[in-house]
């Protein structure tokens, strides 16, 4: 059987099946009989006449159902609100859409921006109100209700649905590949994590937007990137990969809508705040500018270290993360931009220099990984950024469990963190903190460079196995090299022998 793909070559129908292609889950798969073996009909695959309900899309879908299930039950003994002894912290359940609805005066009737400044970009602050001010409506007429937990529960089952909806996408985007989308389904951080802010908000509409991108409609995809990175800056650096690999396939045309179409609805969207509410607007800007080194990055263990560490030798003497800490406006901001700038220019280079071209997922990754890795802030949310770029990227178990049992680890110390803050009496010592951010820092630097290496050995590349060129690389999918690359490969070796296709 033979199927199209989004490039309109016709390709020999080969659907990934885990316990056969992943060498963790092979492994595994000998614990309840072995990998599927060759005359078995997949729940895939149905063979025949034979019909069954509980396709493998339809079991993942069930999973992230379930997953988000768990999250709520581990959420719910904070949704009442009265979060007394520390509860939010031994429980593990603290959330700020709890916690802001008051923070934020939407117990007020406050609207965002207007009556208050918000700390978020303007599409989360919309959100906020949009589901908060109706809240607070009911609650004027009905004072038995509890707002708070009203709002919080609105709250989850729109960020559930935005989870699922990834995961939707996932599927579209991976139909040979259905079970890759099992790693986010069943994700250990989306257990603890999907609803302590508003980052789905972002994620479903970054996913959006990807799906767009990968259906040759560049001008969809920039409004929904444009929308994500309204709601959270990040999704809005996948539109530099884009970028970049559209210089390569020499498809400018098509990047340059979807970044001309994000950047007019950024500034549409921004508009009817910024200009009005300007100084409320700016709080978001502001915060980011002043906020001083955040519990868990890169910034953080180095200072820890210094503190352990005297390298100068002098009592009394700072190290340089010590020093940082005292001049983060605008030292450490510059720093942490300029380091940024140079792993963008980086992976740049590697989109232009590697022998095959990248895919887009594999890109964006490495970006909005790079930012977190160097950013000042960390948030125990921000891995669900890279949570569907790491499925799209790099779908193999064994890395990405690493990485999940790291970031569980780094969970419960950061809650340790938070009781001994509130307490005044520590839970861990502060070095076991440090050393879950580490474990945390180094797992998602070995996983950049599984990507790397992937990419300058596509034939390591798990999708390609499945995939002729990029699922998700739409104009850019089976494209062939821009002639300008074609010619200075050729030239760079006289029998052509570099000019590797796309």
């Amino acid at each position: 059987m033979s199927v199209q793909s989004s490039s309109g070559i016709d390709e020999v129908d080969k659907t990934d099946h885990p316990s056969r292609s992943d060498g963790f889950v092979r492994g595994a798969a000998e614990l309840i009989g072995g990998p599927l073996g060759d005359h078995a009909v997949g729940i895939d695959r149905p063979a025949g006449r034979e019909s069954r309900f509980w396709t493998a899309s339809r079991i993942v879908l069930a999973l992230v159902c379930l997953t988000l299930a768990l999250h709520w039950v581990q959420k719910s003994p904070c949704q009442d609100g009265a979060w007394q002894n520390n509860v939010q912290y031994t429980r593990f359940c603290y959330t700020d859409v709890l916690a802001l609805y008051y923070a934020e005066g939407l117990n007020e009737g406050k609207v965002p921006y207007r009556d208050h400044p918000v700390e978020y970009p303007v599409v989360t602050g919309y959100f906020m109100g949009a589901l908060g001010l109706p809240v607070h409506s009911l609650g004027e007429t009905r004072p038995e209700l509890n707002q708070g937990m009203w709002f919080y529960n609105l709250n989850a089952l729109v960020l559930s649905a935005l989870a699922v909806a990834t995961v939707a996408v996932i599927l579209s985007l991976r139909r040979r590949r259905p079970w890759d989308a099992a790693l986010f389904a069943l994700s250990p951080a989306l257990v603890v994590t999907a609803t302590v802010n508003w980052d789905l908000l972002a994620i479903g509409f970054a996913a959006f937007g990807l799906y767009a991108w990968a259906r040759r409609r560049p001008a969809a995809a920039g409004i929904l990137l444009g929308i994500a990175g309204a709601a959270k800056m990040w999704p809005l650096f996948i539109l530099g990969p884009i970028l970049v690999l559209a210089v390569r396939a020499n498809k400018l045309r098509a990047a340059l809508t979807a970044l001309a179409t994000a950047a007019a609805t950024v500034v549409l969207v921004n508009l009817p705040v910024a200009l009005p509410y300007r100084e409320n607007w700016d709080r978001f800007f502001e915060l980011n500018t002043t906020r001083p080194i955040d519990w868990g990055t890169l910034w953080y263990i180095g200072r820890y270290l210094d503190g352990k560490i005297n390298i100068f030798g002098e009592p009394g003497s700072q190290g340089p993360f010590q020093w940082l800490d005292g001049h983060v406006d605008p030292t450490l901001n510059y720093l942490s931009y300029a380091l940024f700038g140079l792993a963008c220019l980086g992976v740049a280079a590697l989109a232009w220099l590697a022998p095959r071209r990248p895919r887009v997922a594999q890109l964006a990754f490495l970006v909005v990984a790079a930012f977190l890795i160097f950013s000042k802030v960390w948030s125990q949310q921000f891995n669900l950024w890279l949570l569907p770029l790491i499925v799209l990227a790099r779908p193999k178990w064994g890395a990405f469990l690493a990485w999940q049992f790291a970031e569980v680890c780094y969970f419960v110390a950061f809650y340790g963190e938070l009781l001994g803050a509130g307490t005044g009496k520590p839970v861990f010592p502060e070095g076991v903190f440090v050393l879950a951010a580490t474990l945390r820092l180094t797992t998602v630097v070995i996983l950049c460079v599984l990507v790397i290496r992937e990419i300058l050995h596509p034939a390591q590349d798990a999708v390609r196995a499945t995939y002729s060129d990029d699922p998700d690389g739409g104009v850019l999918d089976g494209a062939p090299d821009a002639p300008w690359l074609v010619r200075r490969r050729s030239a760079a070796v006289p029998d052509g022998t570099a000019a590797v296709p796309a």
